[in-house]
């Protein structure tokens, strides 16, 4: 299989599962009950984070592979995202996801809960924006999508 389809699709998949996971909390958290909090969070720590990570590992190999030799700004850009992106992952969202299934788990849902809970939805959508801006780059390098002229 060519490395830019699996690119293409490892890359639109951890997108899409961070805005699963992203939308799935906060529908949660706002309009159902706690074990429905519960079960998302298990969900998530049990079964997303693992596909997430595979998909995030997929992405950054194939991208890194695919830039050798390539310059110009757009692959600048991504190169500096990516580092961002992992970061977040591996430093805030993972541990957060975990503590937080621990929490609702024990059906602990205090204010050291939310403060975490609300800092992994500012930094996913922090990855969620910087995971889009990744892809349509991606799409321009790859001449699928052009850049939009400038305006006065």
């Amino acid at each position: 299989m060519k490395k830019t389809i699996i690119h293409a699709t490892a890359g639109t998949l951890a997108m899409v599962l961070v805005a699963t996971f992203w939308t799935s909390t906060l529908i949660a958290e706002l309009l159902l009950s706690s074990s429905a909090v519960a079960l998302v969070k298990h969900c998530i720590a049990y079964y997303g984070l693992v596909c997430l990570v595979l998909a995030m590992a997929a992405t950054g190999g194939t991208g890194f592979a695919m830039s050798r030799g390539r310059t110009g700004r757009l692959v600048d850009e991504k190169k500096k995202r990516m580092p961002i992106i992992g970061a977040n992952g591996l430093i805030v969202m993972i541990p957060c996801a975990l503590f937080l299934n621990i929490k609702a788990a024990a059906g602990d849902f205090d204010t050291v809960f939310y403060a975490v809970q609300a800092l992994e939805l500012i930094v996913g959508a922090v990855q969620l924006t910087l995971l889009f801006k990744n892809m349509r780059a991606g799409l321009r390098l790859s001449g699928r999508l052009r850049a939009t002229p400038k305006t006065a």
